[in-house]
């Protein structure tokens, strides 16, 4: 079988490369969509010369107004022809037409892209607030730190059992808010949640400023 090309392979041959030889018994035309795609499901490299050089303008307009940027469109548009070269067995005229087949894959393509940068976008935003979010907590334990003990255990009085605990763990015990989470058994966030609103009490008990 030979080597799987690619669309830029397709893009960079001459014209008369992409000329495509009739099969016995076929007439010296152009050949459809869904002949192509016969073809390609049988490793013809011609034939997906020839598909590339019909349908990309399409495949990367529609890409394109999903996408919007036209450098991860071009990306897109050469992932789509290299699912085309591997899954060209899979289409089934009887099913549906070779165009609406192929925009399918190109629209499920730059659809997964956009769902992709978007997620990777917010977790960059995520990270971000968490770093600043840790940053504020330990400026506060910081400052909690420096005030003598007898006054920290007497600021204590003033907090929920519930936050006096997870405050022993996290700040005396030196757990981190994971483990002090699985030592109470209990998800995370509340583990956190507990923390942070016992140190804001601690705080203004002991007169720390952030």
């Amino acid at each position: 079988m030979p080597p799987e090309p690619t669309p830029a392979d397709a893009a960079n041959r001459s014209p008369g490369d992409a000329a495509l030889r009739p099969l016995h018994g076929e007439e010296l035309r152009a050949p459809t969509l869904p002949e192509l795609l016969g073809r390609i499901a049988l490793g013809d490299e011609d034939a997906f010369s020839h598909l590339y050089d019909d349908t990309a303008p399409l495949l990367f307009g529609l890409i394109r107004r999903v996408v919007r940027d036209v450098a991860m469109s071009e990306e897109v548009l050469q992932e789509v022809f290299v699912e085309v070269w591997r899954q060209a067995t899979r289409f089934d005229a009887h099913r549906g037409s070779a165009r609406g087949w192929l925009c399918t894959i190109a629209h499920r393509r730059a659809v997964d892209t956009v769902r992709s940068s978007e997620a990777s976008r917010r977790r960059d935003s995520e990270e971000g607030l968490l770093q600043m979010e840790q940053q504020v907590v330990d400026v506060q334990e910081e400052g909690i730190m420096r005030v003598e003990s007898q006054r920290v255990q007497t600021a204590m009085g003033a907090l929920t059992s519930a936050q006096a605990e997870a405050i022993r763990l996290a700040y005396f015990g030196g757990y981190s808010h994971r483990e002090v989470a699985a030592l109470l058994d209990i998800p995370i966030g509340t583990a956190k949640t507990r923390i942070r609103d016992g140190m804001i009490v601690l705080r203004d008990r002991l007169g720390v400023t952030s």
